[in-house]
């Protein structure tokens, strides 16, 4: 397995792939879904720098769930894999204490 790190202020995403049916069970087809903006830092650059050289280290961490913008990054792919590298500023947000899709389904189903 290849082993990819990012320069500088960029970050390696992993994309958390949403569930495929609503509540009412109704399946989604891939062709009517968005791509998520929710995702998974896989791994980090060192940091930003700045003119005289000092760096800054990034607020995101490898492991942190996040919220990104529809059109940020780049895609690529790694070992058949499909993955996300953008800077640390196209980054919206940290989720905290966020459950994977398939428990937010079985949560939010009543019966």
């Amino acid at each position: 397995m290849a082993k990819f790190a990012p320069l500088h202020d960029r970050i390696l995403v992993r994309r958390v792939e949403e569930a495929s049916t609503t509540r009412g069970g109704i399946i989604i087809p891939d062709s009517a879904k968005d791509k998520p903006q929710e995702g998974e830092v896989i791994s980090t650059g060192k940091g930003r720098t700045n003119d005289e050289g000092k760096t800054f280290p990034l607020a995101v961490k490898e492991g942190d769930r996040i919220l990104f913008g529809k059109y940020s990054g780049t895609e690529i792919k790694i070992d058949g894999e499909d993955f996300i590298i953008m800077k640390e500023e196209e980054v919206l947000g940290t989720l905290t204490g966020a459950a994977t899709p398939a428990k937010k389904e079985l949560a939010g189903s009543r019966k």
